[in-house]
């Protein structure tokens, strides 16, 4: 399996390497965005002799360090570039700062996006990348996608949540598209280009330079390199798997292991009694993995420093898993058994001060609604797992469209 950064020192790219060489270039990149030799897109591109002019990057900056919405100066974006190299955080104190500025792409006519996702809306790389796109499109520049697998696969029966409502759109998902939707970032970002009306190709205003050799109905085990964090809570590829279900738990008062080693697999709280829960899970049926009981003690995030208690997820079969699922079972039969204790967050979350973070995650303030009642867990499931029956569809058409964007 070749990557888009792993084919630009092949011998089939030769005209855009000869564009990176003779035009500025703007990157937007992080420390996870290697190719097959274990070298940053930095090094690859300074290898070619096309030395960006300026460098963006994303939440947690180019090293990874900054924890979730933590805001990122320019100055600490990238502490391990060389001094004197132009650096600008895409991920500040405001909504503005979300976006590369018409004055900061003037040092460029080309901008590379080079960024690891994980397969699910709520990660914000991707969202990041069409800000960008639009930005650099808006100022008259092209933009080349050097594309990666999805690390969760493209089945299309793992497909997985409710596309949001209109109101609810957000940094974590600006567009509407479920939880678990088998795209990669070339392959979404195409797709909203060219409804919007961009030209694809490398006489258009985006080209993509695709991957090879990946077989969609897998994951990242089989693709015969490390899975490399993209962010400090993604250390491993399981952690990938139950992400489209785990981040849910952020909008409550569920601990989602943040600040353990094994963050979303671990779920629980100080007043939840584990070895009932991961009872009550396991009867309800968890399809693809093993749920068993677990204590642990945060060192930072919610419930720092306090012994929780709860589950731990193991994914055993990442085909036959559903995380989204998985994790509404859990958050109605922790509300279940301590309806006092469990509550649902009302904060700031990724910049929005209106919405309750569980309404923009699960893109409905249904899900909300339901848990707080006390429904039955089953009109839960049926208000978020269902994928509109024309996705897979769509997938297989924005597969397609690579096609006429290759650079």
């Amino acid at each position: 399996m070749l990557t888009g950064l792993d084919q630009l020192t092949s011998g089939e790219l030769s005209n855009l390497r000869r564009r990176l060489r003779e035009r500025p270039i703007g990157l937007l990149t992080h420390s996870a965005a290697l190719d097959r030799k274990g070298r940053r897109a930095l090094e690859v591109l300074e290898d070619l002799g096309a030395t960006p002019t300026i460098l963006f990057t994303p939440e947690h900056g180019l090293d990874g360090v900054a924890q979730a919405e933590e805001a990122v100066g320019d100055a600490l974006a990238a502490p391990t570039v060389e001094a004197g190299s132009r650096v600008l955080s895409l991920y500040g104190t405001t909504r503005e700062s979300l976006s590369p500025s018409a004055e900061a792409l003037q040092s460029c006519e080309v901008l590379l996006i080079d960024l690891v996702d994980v397969g699910s809306r709520y990660y914000t790389y991707v969202w990041t990348a069409l800000l960008a796109l639009r930005a650099a499109v808006a100022a008259g520049k092209h933009v080349v996608v050097l594309d990666r697998p999805n690390p969760l696969g493209s089945a299309p029966g793992t497909f997985e949540g409710a596309a949001q409502q209109p109101e609810l759109l957000s940094f974590v998902g600006l567009e509407p598209l479920p939880i678990r939707h088998g795209l990669t970032l070339g392959e979404l970002l195409a797709w909203l280009h060219e409804r919007d009306g961009g030209s694809l190709g490398a006489d258009g205003s985006l080209s993509v330079v695709r991957v090879k050799g990946w077989e969609r109905n897998r994951t990242a085990s089989t693709w015969g390199r490390p899975f490399v964090p993209p962010s400090p809570n993604m250390p491993t590829l399981e952690t990938a798997l139950v992400y489209p279900g785990g981040c849910l738990l952020e909008g409550t008062n569920l601990s989602e292991g943040r600040g353990t080693t094994l963050p979303f697999q671990t779920v629980g709280a100080p007043w939840l009694d584990g070895l009932r829960l991961a009872r009550e899970l396991t009867a309800a049926g968890v399809p693809g993995a093993l749920v068993r009981p677990a204590a642990f003690r945060p060192s930072f995030d919610k419930h720092a420093g306090q012994l929780c208690r709860g589950v731990m997820l193991h994914v055993t079969q990442p085909a036959l898993f559903r995380p989204v699922a998985t994790y509404l079972q859990l958050m109605s039969l922790a509300r279940a058994q301590a309806p006092e204790q469990f509550q649902v967050l009302d904060r700031v979350y990724e910049f929005e001060a209106e919405r309750p973070a569980l309404d923009l995650l699960a893109g409905t303030p249904r899900v909300r609604q339901l848990l707080l009642e006390g429904a039955p867990v089953e009109e839960l499931l049926s208000t978020l797992c269902p994928v509109d029956p024309a996705w897979p569809e769509t997938v297989l058409e924005a597969e397609q469209r690579l096609l006429r964007a290759e650079a």
